[in-house]
């Protein structure tokens, strides 16, 4: 059964959140964020590290996914994947890219925009170490946005390392690792009533600095 268009037009929610002012933000967006983040590990928000990647081919067209934030810290934000899947390709390609959080239990969301850039072997190798068993497998035969015939066949290269690497330690593959994100421009978006939303947002103003503007929702 459809919705009717109706329906989802007077789909509307009424924001009676905290505000969020220049006056009160960090001076440094990366603080703030992680003033937020806490927040949402507070509330007991479902995968508060899940946000969406946005990248572009590079003929530009856009293509969006939900990933998960695994680290984030004075440098930028961290996010692990498989470099010949389509996200990781089109990163090679146009290493430009925009994340978004959303935590809709708090009336918030935070925009990303920044360049992206692999990280070391080793910090990629020291993340891949600390995953479970069935992921670091999972990683290892799994030819990530590739046609497959069936899903029996991926399941069976699954059985058969888990054999292999049974009583021996499973290799990182040379195609798989960390991304990190370095922001240019960050959001911090507050829902409130009437649509007056709070939108405070950070502009890299050279290394050491940012430029902090509000903007009209």
């Amino acid at each position: 059964m459809s919705v009717k268009k109706e329906t989802i037009e007077n789909l509307r929610q009424e924001y009676s959140s905290e505000k969020l002012s220049k006056r009160d933000v960090a001076k440094d967006p990366i603080k703030q964020f992680g003033k937020w983040f806490k927040e949402a590990m507070d509330a007991g928000i479902y995968e508060p590290n899940a946000m969406t990647l946005a990248t572009t081919s590079i003929d530009r067209k856009p293509s969006a996914r939900i990933v998960l934030l695994k680290g984030y810290e004075d440098r930028g934000f961290l996010f692990y994947s498989n470099y010949l899947s389509a996200k990781g390709k089109e990163i090679a390609k146009n290493p430009v890219v925009a994340l978004v959080f959303h935590w809709a239990e708090l009336g918030r969301q935070v925009r990303i925009e920044g360049t992206v850039e692999k990280l070391s072997k080793e910090e990629s190798e020291r993340y891949f170490n600390s995953r479970p068993k069935e992921s670091r497998i999972g990683a290892l035969v799994s030819p990530q946005s590739q046609v497959i015939e069936t899903k029996d066949e991926l399941e069976q290269n699954w059985k058969e390392a888990e054999l292999r690497y049974a009583d021996k330690p499973i290799p990182k593959p040379a195609h798989w690792g960390g991304y990190l994100v370095k922001p240019q421009v960050i959001e911090f978006w507050q829902g409130r009533p009437s649509r007056l939303h709070d939108r405070i947002v950070y502009k890299k103003a050279d290394k050491q600095s940012w430029k902090i503007v509000r903007l009209a929702p």
